[in-house]
C-alpha cells in the first residue's frame, strides 16, 4: 500500500498504536468504577487547554494535558474533602470546561476556529513529529502506571473502602487515576478527538468483557481489540476518506456486536450441550410423620 510509505501515515499508525493500548488499559478501571463518562468531563476541561495553546501561540497538546490534569486534580480533591458529590462535581467539570475553551477559542484569531475541529473530532493524519513524541512519552507513562499499579488500583476499583483497611495509599491512588484519565484523554484527542474519546477507553473494555471473566483476561483482550480497532480505523479512513475519530470509534463498536453475539452463542451452546442431571433413585424407606 503506498499510503504506507507517506511519513505522515506513518505517524498516525504509530501513534494510533500507542494510544490504543494506554486508552482500555486505563478505561477497565473507569468501567469497573463505574465512572466511564469520566473522559468526556476531562475532555471538556482540556477544550479550555486547547483554547490556551490557540490563544498563547503555544501547543494546544501540551497545555490541554496541564490544564486537564490541573481539572481533574481538582474534581477529585473536591470529591473526597468537599459537600459536593461525584456526580455533582463532574457536571461542573462539563459546563465550565466547555465554557472555557469556547470563550478562549473565541477571543484566538480566526484560524482557532478551523483548528478547533481537529481537536474535537480528531485530526490524527496531521500528527507532527513533535506531537508523536509526546504522545509516545505520555502514552507509555500511562500504560506503565497502569500496568504496575494494576494489584493496588484493582482492590481501590473493586472496594474502596477494604482499600483503605488494607493499607494502600487510596489519595494517592485516586489521584493517579485522575491524572491518567486527564493525560489519555489529551493524548487521544489527536485520534477520535474530545467528543469522543471516552469511547476508545470504554468500547473495547466493553467488547471484551463479553467473552471473558478474569480480570486480567479482560484487559489484554480491551487493549487488543483498541489496537485493532485504531489501526484499522486509519488505514479505513485513509482508503475512503472518511473521518479517522468517528471511523476508529464504529470500528470498535462493530467488535463490541461481535463480541456480544459471539459471547451469546457460545454460551448458550455450552448450555445444550450440559447434561442434565442424572434421575435420582426413590429411597427404599419413606417415613411419614
Amino acid at each position: 500500500m503506498d499510503l504506507l510509505t507517506l511519513p505522515f501515515m506513518q505517524y498516525a499508525l504509530v501513534a494510533a498504536v500507542i494510544i490504543g493500548l494506554a486508552a482500555p488499559s486505563l478505561g477497565i478501571y473507569l468501567v469497573q468504577r463505574r465512572l466511564s463518562l469520566i473522559g468526556d468531563g476531562i475532555g471538556h476541561v482540556a477544550l479550555t487547554g486547547v483554547g490556551v495553546g490557540l490563544l498563547t501561540g503555544n501547543s494546544p497538546v501540551l497545555t490541554a494535558v496541564l490544564v486537564a490534569t490541573a481539572g481533574a486534580v481538582g474534581v477529585e480533591l473536591i470529591r473526597e474533602r468537599g459537600r459536593t458529590s461525584g456526580d455533582l462535581a463532574l457536571a461542573m467539570l462539563f459546563y465550565g470546561g466547555i465554557a472555557g475553551g469556547v470563550l478562549l477559542v473565541g477571543l484566538s484569531d480566526g484560524a482557532g476556529n478551523s483548528n478547533l475541529m481537529q481537536y474535537l473530532f480528531g485530526s490524527l493524519l496531521t500528527t507532527s513529529p513533535e506531537d508523536l513524541a509526546l504522545i509516545g512519552g505520555l502514552g507509555a507513562a500511562v500504560l506503565a502506571a497502569m500496568l504496575v499499579f494494576r494489584p493496588a488500583l484493582f482492590a481501590l476499583c473493586n472496594d474502596e473502602e477494604y482499600a483503605r483497611v488494607s493499607g494502600l495509599p487510596v489519595r494517592t491512588l485516586n489521584l493517579l487515576l485522575a491524572v491518567t484519565t486527564a493525560v489519555t484523554v489529551t493524548i487521544a484527542m489527536r485520534t477520535v478527538g474530545l467528543l469522543l474519546v471516552s469511547a476508545l477507553m470504554v468500547v473495547p473494555v466493553a467488547a471484551a468483557q463479553q467473552v471473558t471473566r478474569g480480570f486480567r483476561s479482560t484487559m489484554t483482550l480491551a487493549m487488543l481489540i483498541g489496537v485493532l480497532a485504531a489501526v484499522a480505523g486509519i488505514l479505513l479512513s485513509a482508503e475512503v476518506n472518511t473521518a479517522p475519530g468517528a471511523t476508529i470509534v464504529l470500528l470498535a463498536l462493530a467488535a463490541f456486536v461481535a463480541t456480544a453475539v459471539g459471547g451469546a452463542l457460545a454460551r448458550r451452546f455450552r448450555r445444550g450441550r450440559e447434561r442434565p442431571p442424572a434421575a435420582t433413585e426413590p429411597p427404599d424407606v419413606v417415613l411419614h410423620v
